[in-house]
């Protein structure tokens, strides 16, 4: 695998993959057949913090829209709604995650992946992705103040 880009957040380097493409709702997709595997960029593993739960609210096999509501992830820092990140069909999940969630924290890029997606949804390169995190990092950084200044 080539080296991937570097996204610092603050003193804390985030990976971009070169071998992946991106949603701007911070996942990657990779493509494995005629499917894209998906799962958390860097990035959104460092916002989350320590994964310890993650729960589907719909089924494998199943048509969704962007932004319909596919599941829910809790996390030292709080409980997040997970959407869909474009109109496609979700496959199959990871099932390895639903025994072991902290897979998410420790293997992001591999065997911590969410699901298998099927979309004629255009995905930015990772390039441009980068772009995207430097569009919203300075909002990112206020918004993280103040939940640790609380």
């Amino acid at each position: 695998m080539p080296d991937p880009l570097v996204f610092m957040m603050g003193n804390f380097e985030a990976p971009i993959p070169t071998d992946r493409q991106y949603f701007e709702s911070h996942l990657w997709a990779q493509p494995v057949g005629n499917l894209l595997r998906v799962g958390f960029t860097s990035y959104a593993v460092r916002l989350l913090q320590d994964v310890y739960f993650l729960d589907w609210q719909i089924d494998a096999d199943t048509s969704v829209r962007r932004k319909q509501t596919i599941g829910e992830i809790e996390s030292s820092k709080a409980v997040s709604t997970m959407y869909a990140p474009a109109d496609g069909r979700i496959v199959r999940f990871n099932e390895a995650l639903l025994n072991d969630p902290s897979l998410i924290n420790a293997d992001h890029h591999e065997r911590g992946w969410l699901y298998e997606f099927e979309t004629n949804t255009g995905l930015l390169s990772p390039e441009d992705y980068i772009k995207v995190l430097d569009a919203g990092w300075e909002q990112t950084q206020r918004v993280l103040k103040n939940q640790f200044n609380e």
